[in-house]
């Protein structure tokens, strides 16, 4: 049997890594600023990580979620107090794409609606509700082009405003700083007026946390530097540092029913470690504040590099997730970071380098970045 090809693949076989570094078959070592899709949030292989699971794993892994798991109910307490939502609830499921579909899923419960505002260019997830939700017709089978779905500008609050004052918009959804679609933020102004004008109309707020969320933006979640507290949260990605982990926040003014959502995998014991894990490390070693501090060097060094590279138009993005916007396809000079210059390093469009390391970055590897890319442009 041979793998079913959805990818284009370099030609590059990965098989160790430790902190922002790995290693491929050949023993080359690579600088990792992708870290997976912003999977790796605290580094590869992290000691206290790798403890923690190996003694849950000699444990049990996994059990039916029919019976109590107090890892369930202690990483729901540690959650609540790290990311500032003791109030909130916690349901996990196994990925961000299922995060999406069950806060969409628990919106439409809620006030029995179904039209679904979202922006252009985002993506959510490619399963049913979550790819109908994702700005990208491509890969929107017919059987999910169901008409659910308005997708609107960033930051173009009349014309969110113009579509919730029609009554029916069951939920908004909103990635505050945009993933796929090229680290393009939300603005303050637009993510309070957008917040008010659900709240006026009976409309759920989600925030896609998935990709922006978890740290990465220099706050635990990236909405909260826009001063706004949403209905729905969901989490994935950096959640377990590579153990498929996702969860969904859920404001005390939704009461659960038996039935509505469920999951298998979700919550298994080996999942619970991982996520608790991470957050004893991001606890220990004070991650989220080094990706703000490391993002804002980071950053500040790339407009440093914009002013003699021409080829560079724009930086974007917050903490330790940036996008670099070139006046070129960034095919090239990808190829020539991972081949030459031996960095990983993520894409959005056709011309935007998309930034997304392990949240141990520290200053040094933003100048040993700085360094390799100037050369790729060189060369």
């Amino acid at each position: 049997m041979n793998l079913f090809d959805v990818y284009p693949l370099f030609d590059i076989n990965i098989v160790k890594g430790k902190g922002t570094r790995v290693w491929d078959d050949k023993g080359q070592e690579y600088l990792d600023l992708y870290g997976g899709h912003a999977v790796i949030s605290i580094g590869h292989c992290h000691p206290h990580y790798v403890e923690m699971m190996t003694h849950q794993l000699n444990q049990l892994g996994f059990y039916s979620n029919s019976v109590i798991n107090t890892l369930q109910q202690q990483l729901a307490k540690k959650l609540g107090k790290a990311s500032g939502y003791e109030d909130y609830q916690f349901f996990m499921i196994n990925s961000g794409a299922e995060a999406n579909e069950n806060a969409l899923k628990l919106a439409s419960f809620t006030n029995g609606r179904t039209r679904v505002l979202s922006v252009d260019h985002a993506f959510h997830g490619r399963t049913s509700l979550a790819v109908e939700v994702t700005g990208n017709p491509k890969i929107v089978a017919p059987i999910n082009a169901n008409g659910h779905v308005t997708f609107l500008p960033m930051n173009d609050l009349d014309a969110w405003e113009k579509e919730l004052a029609k009554g029916d918009v069951c939920a908004v959804i909103l990635e505050c700083i945009q993933g796929i679609g090229g680290c393009v933020m939300a603005t303050p102004e637009f993510a309070q007026g957008l917040a008010a004008a659900c709240k006026k109309y009976g409309t759920i707020l989600i925030c896609d946390e998935i990709q922006c969320g978890y740290g990465r933006s220099g706050k635990f979640f990236a909405h909260q530097w826009l001063g706004i507290k949403p209905d729905l949260i969901t989490v994935a990605k950096g959640i377990a540092n590579g153990y498929p982990v996702g969860g969904l926040l859920i404001s005390p003014d939704f009461k659960p029913v038996y039935g509505q959502l469920g999951t298998t995998f979700g919550g298994n014991h080996l999942g619970c470690t991982a996520a608790l894990a991470v957050l004893d490390v991001f606890e220990k070693e004070h991650l989220v504040d080094n990706a703000h501090e490391v993002g804002e060097y980071f950053i500040a060094q790339l407009k440093e590099l914009q002013k003699i590279q021409p080829h560079i138009t724009e930086i974007r993005g917050r903490g330790l997730m940036i996008g670099v916007v070139l006046d070129i396809p960034h095919k090239e000079i990808r190829s020539k970071l991972i081949h030459e210059q031996h960095v990983f390093t993520g894409c959005a469009s056709t011309n935007i380098l998309r930034i997304l390391p392990p949240l141990c970055l520290t200053k040094a590897e933003v100048d040993d970045f700085i360094y390799r890319l100037k050369r790729a442009f060189e060369e």
